[in-house]
């Protein structure tokens, strides 16, 4: 039985160790969950809820691992660690139709990313095998109903963003801006998996108050769905579960905009 996520005040420290693991989060039913963005601004999809918005089995996804593994590593890390790796990719989605778009860059303004924002990040792109799967396009076009169930029928731009999060340094930084808005519509944060870790807890909080929730994300293909308006994210830092050993924390985040994307124009 899914435990009840436990309110906490914002903002907030960097996490202490924990004693007692902090709560998985409450699955939602796909038939509910426009009901409960609507109500929270947050839900979570199961592996199997996930399987049925999108019409992709567990099977299928789990084909995709492989990805992960070749990730390079991100260069633009500007707190001097070497803890990320990462791919971009970019996309058009209208109704079930997903056109990948010329190569570009991946940008933030500091209003949202006071760390990364406000200069052009070149990333590797997605790999080919990737983007000729139907199982690719399937996932896209399943989470872009999502958003058009949040804000109406829209040409939705996405990016797409593999990242792996590795301990090697003894710490690793999921989100190293601090809990932050994404600058989109929604925000669909995809666990693909975890290995040998402790921490990476996610906090979810209301971007106009002082209500938050915490929780850890530890079914692989779970989807954490964001409605970026109302609030704001952060995940807190991974260490490894036996020291000397290199953990990592693989995710997939995937955001939806109308109206294009971001860039310094």
């Amino acid at each position: 039985m899914s435990l009840s996520p436990t309110p906490l005040p914002v903002p907030l420290p960097l996490p202490t160790p924990l004693l007692i693991p902090p709560p998985r989060p409450p699955s939602t039913p796909p038939a509910c969950l426009q009901a409960e963005l609507a109500r929270a601004g947050w839900a979570v999809l199961s592996q199997v809820g996930c399987s049925e918005l999108t019409a992709v089995g567990p099977g299928l996804l789990d084909a995709w691992l492989p990805f992960w593994d070749q990730l390079p590593a991100d260069p633009h890390l500007r707190d001097g660690g070497r803890y990320r790796r990462r791919r971009h990719g970019c996309f058009v989605v209208r109704g079930h139709e997903v056109l990948p778009t010329v190569h570009r860059a991946h940008w933030q303004p500091v209003e949202y990313n006071a760390l990364h924002g406000g200069f052009e990040r070149w990333f590797e792109p997605l790999p080919a095998a990737l983007l000729s799967s139907p199982s690719w396009s399937s996932l896209l076009s399943g989470l872009a109903q999502v958003a058009s169930g949040l804000r109406g029928e829209r040409t939705w731009f996405v990016e797409a963003h593999p990242f792996r999060i590795d301990t090697e340094g003894g710490i690793g930084r999921p989100t190293p801006e601090g809990a932050h808005r994404d600058g989109v519509d929604l925000v669909a944060v995809v666990l693909v998996g975890r290995h040998q870790i402790k921490g990476g807890e996610t906090r979810v909080f209301d971007a106009q108050g002082p209500h938050g929730v915490r929780f850890t994300l530890t079914e692989p293909w779970s989807v954490l769905l964001l409605d970026d308006a109302r609030v704001i994210h952060e995940t807190t830092p991974i260490q490894p579960l036996v020291a000397g050993q290199v953990g990592w924390r693989d995710t997939l985040v995937l955001t939806f905009r109308q109206g294009g994307f971001q860039g310094p124009g």
